[in-house]
């Protein structure tokens, strides 16, 4: 059987639920890409995927489907947006209208009501659709969609200021950012302990209790709710430069703010969720790109600063520093090093890391052979322990 044959069953597979034990997502489906990127053997990738299914590294198999509460339909299909309910009735819709506009017909459809919402299940139903469309699957894509509508917590971006000078880059509005909670850093600290300590504003602005039970997802979700004057004063790059030229910048950015730690699962997910945005974005009119970077430098910002801290300016200035001219051309001992990553992320347990290592070889490749990529990219992560919460029961 070839990769093409066994990667096109297993992102057609409809055998498992989206999500398993509450709110965790079933990565399954995004680790096949990754391998199959990475060129691994597809005996491989499909034991790898049966294994997950068994035995995710949460120490928890993947569910079979849930039944769904509601019929989904073009009149109703905004109401239930992010009650985490109704999964395979959204599936059924979009696959629908799949068949009725087009792939790029029905991302222009709906995306513009999903996309602010694309932090909603820590990124994961973006990267679900994302990974989808660089592989090509249509039943991976309808997933997608489904899975932003199920889980949308949205960003704002609504609440934009105007477009303010000064900030040319993304590298500028980082440094800014950075400078701001160096300089203020225990007022800013104190503002997000004290918002996330306040759970009863939070479910009284609609978080879903379940959330409450992930600890992470709910701090994200209360500061994607609350905002702050720094997440929407926007800066001049987004509008004044091609989306394209954003998203060079952008993996950039958030590659250096994974090197200032080295290894952080959080700050991981900004590198392979911004892959799935680029994805999206590539699918839509060239009007609404840059609504994706907007929405994504927002998501960002409200993803980091619910950790209640940020990377200071200083670090994040001398990484700068280093990286900002350093490529691997001309080095014999690189494409020794890459091979070695690869054939360590495909041993990994932990299916972030293959993602990784995947999608920051295709920016090292198209980007000049930039350093930093091939210098990140071996840091790998490893699965966080589940908080106490754990040990309640899914209120799903």
């Amino acid at each position: 059987m070839t990769e093409s044959t066994v990667v096109h069953q297993l992102l057609g597979d409809k055998t498992y639920h989206i999500e398993f034990n509450g709110h965790l997502t079933n990565h399954a489906k995004h680790a096949v890409v990754a391998l199959a990127g990475l060129g691994v053997d597809p005996l491989k990738i499909k034991a790898y995927y049966d294994g997950y299914a068994k035995m995710t590294s949460y120490g928890y198999g993947l569910e079979a489907p849930r039944p769904s509460k509601h019929e989904i339909t073009e009149d109703n299909w905004q109401d239930f947006l992010g009650k985490r309910t109704s999964f395979s009735a959204y599936c059924d819709f979009f696959d629908q209208r799949l068949t009725e506009l087009g792939l790029d017909g029905l991302l222009e459809r709906y995306l513009p009501v999903l996309l602010p919402g694309w932090v909603g299940s820590f990124t994961h139903a973006t990267i679900h659709l994302g990974w989808a469309l660089d592989a090509n699957s249509s039943w991976m894509t309808v997933e997608g969609l489904a899975y932003l509508a199920f889980s949308s917590v949205s960003c704002h971006p609504e609440r934009s200021a105007p477009a303010r000078s000064g900030e040319l880059s993304v590298m500028d509005s980082l440094l800014h950012v950075a400078g701001v909670w160096e300089d203020d850093h225990d007022a800013l600290e104190h503002w997000v302990q004290e918002l996330l300590a306040d759970t009863e504003s939070g479910f009284a602005a609609g978080i879903h209790p379940e959330l409450a039970r992930s600890g992470l997802q709910y701090r994200i979700a209360r500061l994607l709710e609350e905002g702050h004057p720094l997440i929407y004063a926007t800066p001049s790059w987004v509008e004044d430069q091609d989306a394209s030229v954003s998203f060079e910048q952008l993996y950039y950015a958030v590659t250096l703010l994974y090197l200032a730690t080295p290894g952080d699962f959080v700050l991981l997910h900004l590198i392979t969720a911004l892959h799935a945005m680029e994805q999206i974005a590539e699918h839509l009119p060239a009007d609404q790109r840059k609504d994706v970077v907007n929405a994504f430098w927002i998501g960002t910002l409200c993803i980091v600063f619910s950790g209640a801290d940020f990377p200071t300016r200083t670090k994040l200035a001398a990484l700068h520093a280093a990286f900002h001219d350093a490529t691997d051309t001309g080095n014999p001992a690189v494409a020794q090093d890459w091979k070695h990553l690869v054939a360590r992320a495909v041993e990994e347990d932990e299916e972030h890391n293959p993602k990784l290592v995947y999608v920051l070889r295709r920016v090292w490749e198209r980007t000049g052979y930039r350093s930093i990529y091939r210098c990140a990219a071996g840091q790998f992560t490893a699965t966080p322990e589940l908080p106490k919460s754990f040990e309640e029961p899914p209120t799903d």
